[in-house]
């Protein structure tokens, strides 16, 4: 479990707070997608909740962050790696071996895996993140996009408790992006990791996460259900975010026809919905 009580941090320097006050629960084996305009604090939570802030990040920190029960402020970093796996929005930041093979190795190895579990590990991570052919490569031949998936496949390989990912799909494609959401999302059900992810693809977020949390000047502005949250539609685009154009279209139809219409998360959701109505 993820319990965060009254968090407020403020980086050195800073003239407002970052996060201000978060309080918030995350249950064992929940899916929960972070979104909320720039600057709203979603990097700065991923990063408490990992135990980033405040070990290796200067600044005011008042509240407290608990994680399967650890003290964030209390556990050295080494420790809560092993029970929370960050995946940074900057990826180049956390690799650190020449050679794709060695990156997860170095983790499996240090974490002390049992050197019989290693090579079934290792398979595992390469083939379900779609980067076997990548296993001698080196790190500086890849792509930015590759390497984004060489960090997501050591941090799978090592099956924390739970995952925390910052914008994981920001250098992918659409369908790197899909099969990247669709192995978290069997990570979680099939392996009951808890998975935490900011994301600015929403439409995809809400296809996958069962929960959602809004930030809104480092503040909770919404939290719930993904379709719960996407029925406020005018209150989400009055934070500035960008709502997904199935969950528009679901609100603008209930609008026009003024009959109800379930928020819908995906096109062929919408395309439902309106065959509905027209019978």
């Amino acid at each position: 479990m993820i319990e965060l009580q009254s968090l407020t941090f403020r980086y050195a320097g800073a003239d407002r707070d970052a996060l201000h006050d978060i309080t918030l629960t995350i249950p064992d084996g929940a899916f929960l997608g972070i979104i909320g305009p720039a600057g709203a604090g979603k990097t700065t939570l991923a990063h408490a909740i990992g135990g980033i802030v405040p070990h290796a990040v200067r600044g005011d920190f008042y509240g407290a962050v608990r994680v399967d029960g650890l003290d964030t402020a209390d556990t050295r970093l080494t420790d809560l790696s092993r029970i929370v796996g960050t995946v940074f929005q900057d990826v180049e930041s956390q690799i650190i071996s020449s050679v794709v093979e060695d990156e997860l190795l170095y983790g499996l190895e240090n974490f002390g895996v049992p050197r019989e579990e290693i090579e079934e590990r290792m398979s595992f991570a390469l083939e379900e993140v779609g980067i076997a052919a990548l296993r001698h490569r080196t790190i500086a031949s890849l792509s930015g996009g590759q390497r984004q998936k060489v960090a997501i496949a050591s941090l799978v390989a090592l099956r924390p408790k739970i995952l925390v990912l910052d914008e994981p799909t920001g250098e992918l494609d659409p369908s790197s992006s899909r099969q990247i959401f669709s192995l978290l999302q069997k990570l979680n059900r099939e392996y009951g990791m808890t998975v935490v992810v900011v994301e600015q693809k929403i439409m995809l977020l809400c296809e996958f996460a069962e929960r959602l949390a809004v930030l809104s000047e480092g503040q909770i502005a919404r939290l719930g259900t993904v379709r719960g949250v996407l029925g406020d539609i005018a209150g989400l685009e009055a934070i500035g975010v960008n709502c997904p154009r199935s969950a528009r279209f679901s609100s603008l139809l209930g609008e026009k026809t003024g009959q109800p219409v379930p928020v819908c998360v995906n096109a062929d959701e919408a395309v439902e919905a309106a065959r509905r109505l027209i019978g």
